[in-house]
């Protein structure tokens, strides 16, 4: 690596999104305004992230609503011309009715599923307070082996004339929001939250408000001495600790802050001794309590003890004795892990549609050749593919797609952002390449649209970026899935996990419950060389003869800021070659001296100057668009008028109303790296401040790193905090149930 501060900078890496474990999640929970991300994520508590605070979204990396985890609309401008829907409420309708299926499909399980028998003690009485307890047992999915009737041509991608025009949820009615501010103005809440407040507890919300007031909780950013003042105001002397429904609020709150972490469930010990850190007198009775007014529920998943033996079990008592762990969760992401795992399993066990022979697969795959061949192969004889690698190995899904659509076979791929989209569909090469973002293809914005069934109309789905994919859009994306499909699921597992709950892919990998196949295609040059040694925890001196790699030290914030400007306007354009408008800024955090605000106010200041007279906002500008809860669309604004802010997201039109420009649109040179996960840039600028360190590990470092497709600067002042980090702090844990889930419904590959 060269050391040029005149030129670019250090080498360093982006920190990953802070992903707490479980006992932090729930013990500090979306603290705001630290450089870091804070235990809830990257982007998870700060208001200007891509979410609403304090949701379960993609640890709010937009600009403005951090989020529940639904994936957000990413083809900003793609979609049906008939509806002039923006992308997020297309995307909500989508989720609405995959979810209503969902629920059809839990009904039909007429059979009650017995759980619990062996426990005793608190978790009995737990179990027994749950509506619905399950075990995490399923039944096979049913094959399908009739030849299906053909379908119609899937249809070319549509895109849109006119821009898509944001659009907000409806607001609630007026009379709603002012008795909700007459009773936050007696318990001294700022009338600010009105409207909020209103939306979320929905009709008769000021009653509600009156009767609880630690549903204040249920606001995002509202934390839990705030609702304790507001509940003291109200209720006087009746307000206690021991309160049952200050108990049932915290416990609610606790489980939405741990899927800001990426939890999709707790431990019954850690969440109750999270309680117990909130003052809460009886942690075990407030669960109960939340048990049983059906706003959690709870689950045993099965434990293998250590040094257990096949004669062990298949002796029926130690069966009976095997050891289990109570999980508590929400019900909507206990609803999309178990509906994952029954489309996985309808998938796996199912019978692929054969369009071609198995002569053509066959010479399909040596054509390809290699770990391509290998794809092609596994794709050919079964439903569900797992590929592993880095971003060489996009050549192999590239193949794979080519082949399928030889066959026959409506293939398509989905990437996780717009960026990713143009860049894989340049890599199929074809006339009109089928490629899609995950957000257009579940709001029928982008890809085949659906057939009479409500299924996607296609017979095989590459998904790229699989790391990103939180639970619930994975959920909806294999309930969307008709029967017969092939689906691959492809992807760096170096990265960050998704910003919303779950870990998917890794779950996936985990289980061994279908054909995984690694790339043997390495990501070359000296920036291949350097996160190929991040990923196995190794940060590796590399020869950089063309400036691939430069290390910029800094002492502190403020020579980051600076030598960052200096980089991105001047040196990496005069000695790489790259324009400052294909450079992109990473960085751990959005407050503190160096995150995302401080360096766009000084990128801004030297790259666009201007009055900001449309919400801070100026043509030009490069911007950070969240049309969705956890979605992040790169983009620039084009100008403002009456209509609100035009943007030019991917190359499509995008209209911003004005009253939604602060929730949605922030600046964009700057990014941290969630927001940046899924594209990639010619040139990038790491900037790891040393106020945050803390934020700083191996999958952070492994995904700033890889945003560079040429050049790669480093602005140095984390010190030691960089080589610790990538030798020594791998991916915080995250507690889900998929793996348990799959494994009743389909045996291991032990591939």
């Amino acid at each position: 690596m060269s050391t040029e501060p005149e030129t670019t900078g250090e080498t360093g890496a982006e920190t990953p999104r802070a992903e707490a474990a479980p006992e932090e999640a729930v013990a500090a929970p979306g603290a705001e305004g630290s450089s870091a991300e804070g235990t809830s994520g990257e982007d998870s508590a700060d208001p200007e992230g891509a979410g609403s605070e304090g949701s379960g979204g993609e640890g709010s990396e937009g600009a403005g609503s951090e989020g529940s985890g639904g994936e957000g609309s990413e083809g900003a401008g793609s979609g049906s011309a008939a509806a002039q829907l923006s992308e997020a409420e297309a995307e909500l309708a989508a989720q609405r009715i995959e979810r209503e299926r969902i629920e059809r499909r839990k009904a039909e399980k007429a059979a009650p599923i017995e759980a619990g028998t062996k426990l005793s003690g608190t978790a009995a009485e737990l179990l027994a307070a749950v509506r619905a307890v399950e075990s995490g047992a399923k039944p096979a999915a049913t094959v399908f082996a009739e030849p299906e009737p053909p379908r119609r041509p899937a249809p070319e991608p549509v895109r849109r004339e006119r821009p898509v025009v944001a659009e907000a949820p409806a607001a609630p009615p007026a009379e709603a929001v002012a008795g909700v501010g007459q009773v936050l103005a007696e318990g001294g809440a700022p009338a600010g939250l009105a409207a909020q407040v209103a939306a979320v507890l929905g009709e008769g919300a000021a009653e509600h408000l009156r009767a609880d007031p630690w549903q204040l909780l249920r606001v995002g950013g509202v934390r839990p001495e705030q609702a304790d003042g507001f509940a003291r105001a109200l209720l006087g002397a009746e307000c206690g600790p021991d309160d049952e429904r200050r108990g049932r609020a915290l416990t609610v709150w606790l489980l939405e802050q741990a899927a800001v972490a990426g939890h999709t469930a707790l431990e019954l010990p850690t969440l109750t001794a999270a309680l117990a850190r909130q003052s809460v007198p009886d942690a075990d009775a407030a669960v109960q309590s939340t048990l049983a007014e059906g706003e959690a529920l709870a689950f045993q998943d099965g434990l293998e003890e250590d040094g257990a033996s096949e004669e062990d079990g298949a002796s029926e008592e130690a069966e009976e004795e095997r050891p289990v762990r109570v999980l508590v969760g929400l019900e909507r992401y206990a609803l999309a892990e178990e509906s994952l795992a029954d489309g996985l399993g309808r998938l796996v066990n199912s019978v692929p549609k054969q369009d071609g022979s198995a002569q053509s697969w066959e010479e399909a795959a040596a054509a390809a050749g290699g770990s391509a061949g290998e794809l092609i192969r596994a794709v050919a004889g079964h439903a569900l593919v797992l590929h592993t690698g880095g971003a060489a190995s996009l050549a192999e899904p590239a193949a794979l797609l080519r082949a399928a659509e030889r066959l026959g076979l409506r293939a398509w791929a989905a990437a996780h952002s717009p960026l990713g989209r143009g860049s894989f569909a340049k890599l199929v090469g074809a006339d009109s390449p089928r490629v899609a973002t995950v957000a257009g293809l579940l709001s029928g914005a982008e890809a085949p649209g659906r057939d009479g069934d409500g299924a996607l109309d296609l017979d095989l789905l590459v998904v790229l970026d699989a790391p990103l994919l939180d639970v619930e859009a994975a959920a909806l994306l294999a309930e969307s899935l008709p029967d017969g499909a092939r689906l691959v699921l492809s992807g760096d597992p170096g990265v960050l996990w998704s910003a919303g709950p779950g870990r998917v892919f890794a779950d996936l990998l985990a289980a061994r419950i279908c054909p995984q196949i690694a790339s043997r295609q390495p990501d070359p040059g000296p920036l291949g060389e350097l996160v190929s040694g991040v990923g196995i925890g190794e940060l590796n001196q590399v020869e950089t003869p063309g400036k691939e790699i430069v290390i910029v030290p800094v002492r502190d914030a403020g020579e980051a800021v600076h030598r960052t400007v200096q980089l991105v306007a001047d040196s990496v354009p005069r000695a790489i070659g790259v324009p400052s408008e294909e450079t992109q800024v990473i960085t751990p955090g959005h407050g503190g001296a160096a995150g995302t605000r401080a360096l766009n106010v000084a990128l801004k200041e030297r790259l666009n100057p201007g009055p900001g007279r449309f919400g801070g906002f100026d043509p030009g500008d490069r911007i950070a668009y969240s049309p969705a809860p956890g979605r992040t669309v790169p983009g620039r604004v084009v100008k403002a008028d009456a209509d609100g802010l035009h943007l030019s997201c991917a190359g499509e039109p995008v209209v911003v109303p004005k009253d939604q420009v602060e929730r949605t649109v922030r600046h964009g040179w700057a990014l941290t790296a969630h927001q940046a996960a899924g594209a990639r840039w010619p040139a990038a600028v790491v900037v790891l401040p040393g106020d945050a360190t803390a934020a700083l590990s191996r999958p952070w470092v492994y995904t700033a790193f890889s945003r560079a497709e040429r050049h790669l600067s480093v602005v140095h002042g984390a010190e030691g905090a960089l080589p610790r980090a990538v030798a020594e702090i791998p991916a915080k844990p995250r507690t889900t149930r998929l793996t348990e889930l799959l494994t009743p419904q389909v045996p291991a590959t032990g591939e």
